[in-house]
């Protein structure tokens, strides 16, 4: 849909997964949408070389976000978000709005 936009249609995946889940490393995304994890890992390079995100590590695991610094970011998260409610419903749920835990279950409680 932006992939004209963005000259990418992996740029439009990542910046439509930051949107919806916050955080994420390259190797998510590539399980996430079952593609190339090079390909993920040189559009996070070029969206971090641009100021859109930024990443730290945790652990061994470098984590992006968007930048809170970057100067169009209200008005890049509207644009996303009027464009993410374009896209068809079973789209959204298969890849953006995905439930798998976050944080590990704390120890010694049930399953």
């Amino acid at each position: 849909m932006l992939e004209n936009l963005f000259g990418s249609p992996v740029i439009e995946k990542v910046l439509f997964y930051l949107l919806k889940n916050e955080k994420t490393y390259a190797s998510e995304l590539s399980r996430v949408f079952e593609m190339s994890l090079f390909g993920f890992q040189k559009a996070l390079e070029r969206l971090e070389k641009g100021g859109v995100i930024v990443s730290q590590m945790e652990g061994k695991t470098r984590l992006y976000r968007f930048n809170p610094r970057y100067s169009m970011l209200k008005e890049l998260k509207f644009f996303l978000e009027k464009s993410y409610s374009f896209l068809p419903k079973e789209f959204q749920l298969k890849y953006y709005e995905i439930s798998d835990r976050k944080r590990p279950r704390r120890k010694g409680k049930p399953l």
